[in-house]
């Protein structure tokens, strides 16, 4: 018996031996894992931000590469723009081989005749040492004394810019631009010479009695002006003449008309067609320019034309003429007395009398007041035309 309860006591202290063991084991195995687990939660932010590094660093990389491109497009494209600017070219630059440069030179440096004058520049006759005559127009001073070189210099570039595309115009209605010579202070362009003097200069010796002009040559140089103008505002980019009126239609031999003076206004700044009677009202009005007010001076002409009456005619300023040529045109078509309007001296046949008649009609709408009610110098082709077989 004592031994049976001497083995059951072993047994139970054997018992409670196992199983603190047990206990101290399981604990000890827990502690383990306690401290194993916050080592492997803590390498995953020390992860996460060596990823986020490297995605930044990436990121920058490329912004800054993209910057460093751009600003080397930037300065190529300025570089190369500023090789390729037009330079400033001296003495004579020609666009006729029929000129020589020096006796252009020698040309210009003589006497010429005087032909005519304007705050925007003189015209001169001059003869060249191969018998060429030829007409020279002298820009009035492009910038004032006062201006800064580097401030002339590209007045002077844009200028000679604009003449180049000047001189690429092609037209049997335009005065071609056969050459031009930059000088210290201004231009001088050179021109074909045409014998008949200006439109102006026409019609001043038809009222003196010293010329006759037909219904017929007129309406040619009615035509011939408006195909002039078609040309310059279909060109791309378009160009507007900005100064039409009679003393810039010239007539050659066979009293065909050329424009002259297109363009310019870019040029001088003292081009006088704003105070021009040949001017369209919104010149006037807001100073807004576009083709519709080349249409209205080209109304202005076509009334000269047929009426023979110069614009500023005192006639003109009465109250019974409505104070304008347009004005007394539209008056009297509205009335049907269109007829009391036509020069006396080209009332012939019947058949003319009725393309006058028409005329009148097309001029009148031309000088509408509101550009917007104006034709087209393309529908004003058509109408013209239609009025004589040309």
């Amino acid at each position: 018996m004592d031994r049976r309860r001497s083995t059951s006591k072993l047994n139970s202290r054997l018992t409670r031996l196992l199983l603190l063991l047990f206990i101290f084991c399981f604990r000890q195995e827990t502690v383990q894992c306690q401290e194993t687990e916050p080592p492997s939660s803590s390498k995953q932010p020390h992860f996460k931000n060596q990823l986020q590094r490297i995605i930044l660093s990436i990121v920058l990389g490329v912004v800054t590469g993209l910057i460093c491109a751009l600003l080397t497009a930037l300065l190529v494209r300025c570089f190369l723009r500023y090789i390729s600017r037009t330079p400033i070219l001296k003495g004579p630059v020609i666009f006729s081989p029929k000129i020589d440069p020096k006796t252009l030179q020698l040309a210009l440096t003589n006497e010429n005749q005087l032909l005519g004058s304007s705050p925007n520049g003189k015209y001169y006759r001059t003869v060249l040492d191969n018998g060429l005559i030829i007409a020279v127009k002298q820009l009035g001073p492009f910038s004032e004394c006062s201006s800064p070189e580097s401030q002339s210099k590209s007045v002077k570039r844009r200028i000679q810019q604009e003449l180049e595309v000047l001189a690429g115009l092609r037209h049997r209605h335009l005065m071609s631009l056969r050459a031009y010579v930059r000088e210290h202070d201004r231009f001088s362009l050179v021109y074909d010479f045409v014998p008949n003097g200006s439109l102006e200069d026409a019609m001043n010796r038809v009222r003196e009695t010293q010329l006759q002009l037909g219904w017929e040559v007129r309406l040619r140089v009615a035509v011939g002006v408006i195909k002039g103008l078609q040309y310059l505002h279909s060109y791309v980019p378009q160009i507007m003449h900005y100064n039409l009126k009679p003393t810039n239609v010239m007539l050659d031999s066979e009293f065909e008309p050329r424009l002259g003076d297109y363009g310019l206004a870019k040029l001088t700044p003292y081009l006088d067609g704003a105070t021009s009677g040949y001017s369209a009202p919104e010149c006037f009005q807001n100073g807004r320019y576009s083709d519709k007010s080349d249409i209205f001076s080209f109304g202005m002409i076509l009334g000269v034309l047929l009426t023979g009456r110069d614009p500023t005619d005192p006639f003109f300023g009465e109250a019974a003429s409505g104070g304008s040529l347009g004005r007394w045109l539209r008056h009297l078509q509205q009335a049907g007395e269109a007829r009391e309007a036509l020069d006396k001296s080209i009332i012939g046949e019947e058949g003319e009398e009725d393309e006058m008649l028409m005329a009148v009609r097309i001029a009148v709408v031309c000088l509408s007041d509101l550009p917007a009610e104006r034709p087209s110098s393309d529908e004003l082709v058509h109408m013209l035309t239609q009025l004589h077989s040309f």
